[in-house]
Formats: structure tokens, C-alpha cells, sequence
């Protein structure tokens, strides 16, 4: 078999463009794990207490049913990254579909990840966020990059 690549993913168009990119450019052979990182929530969504503050319980139900569709947005994305790999001629057994509960922060799951299943190399969307908020908070990728010490990691514009 040849190399492994864990390619990050969210439900974003630069995440696809990665997927699009490993399926066009890699060769079949290669094992690709597609990786997703999924907020936890669960501890906020499951909070019941009579002490809780009434604005605090009618925004919970709301912010729950979002968190709840972006987990659904990003599974979604998962199986079509999935089908484009198939599509391009990887054998369903070199493509491992993969998620991980929020731990450390996303970039440090994300290269932990990578490091753990032995990748070769990690790919990854260049910006998953608006401009406004990576120059407040940094990009994922960004900070990837720094965590990056032993890992190769291409960018996909």
C-alpha cells in the first residue's frame, strides 16, 4: 500500500476543494483518512437545573438545534468526500472515514490525529473561516501549521 494522508475536514468549500484536489492528484493506492473534529456540546445541550438563568434555558434549545445541524452538515460532508474519493478509483478499503469529540482545540486534534495513525502527511482547506474572524482568532490551518513539528502539511487553496 502506499502513503497515508489524513485529510482535515469541515463542511466547508475549501475542505471539498481539498478532497477534490487528493482525489485528482493522489495516486489510488494511497490510504486517505477523511477526519472531522466535532464540538462538544453535549454538556451544555443536557444542562437541566432549576437555578438556571430563564434567558439562559430559551437560548439553550435554539443554540442545541444548531449545534445539532452543524453535526449533520459535517457528516454530510464526510460521505461526500467519501463518494468523490470512490469516484476518482480509491477502493472503499484505503478510505477510512473518521471523527474525533472536541478535546484540546481543533488544530491540536486535528495534528494529534495525524500523528497517532502514523499519516505521512496531513491536507487540509487553506481557510475554513470568514477573513474577519481568522485575523481575531488565527485559522485553523494557521495554527496546524505551528503544531506541525514532525508532520508534512499541504495547504489546498
Amino acid at each position: 500500500m502506499g502513503k497515508k494522508f489524513l485529510v482535515a475536514l469541515d463542511y466547508s468549500e475549501n475542505a471539498a476543494r481539498a478532497v477534490d484536489f487528493v482525489a485528482e492528484t493522489f495516486s489510488t493506492g494511497h490510504e486517505i483518512i477523511l477526519f472531522s473534529v466535532i464540538p462538544s456540546t453535549a454538556a451544555v445541550c443536557e444542562l437541566k437545573a432549576d437555578t438556571l438563568v430563564p434567558t439562559f434555558t430559551q437560548q439553550q434549545e435554539a443554540f442545541c438545534q444548531v449545534e445539532e445541524e452543524k453535526k449533520v452538515a459535517l457528516e454530510t460532508a464526510l460521505q461526500k468526500a467519501k463518494q468523490v474519493l470512490l469516484d476518482a478509483g480509491f477502493p472503499e478499503k484505503n478510505i477510512q472515514v473518521k471523527t474525533s469529540i472536541h478535546k484540546k482545540g481543533v488544530a491540536r486534534d486535528i495534528v494529534a490525529e495525524a500523528e497517532r495513525c502514523g499519516a505521512d502527511m496531513l491536507v487540509m482547506g487553506r481557510r475554513g473561516i470568514s477573513g474577519f474572524k481568522e485575523f481575531f482568532l488565527g485559522s485553523i490551518s494557521q495554527k496546524v501549521l505551528q503544531l506541525s513539528k514532525e508532520l508534512s502539511v499541504l495547504l489546498v487553496q
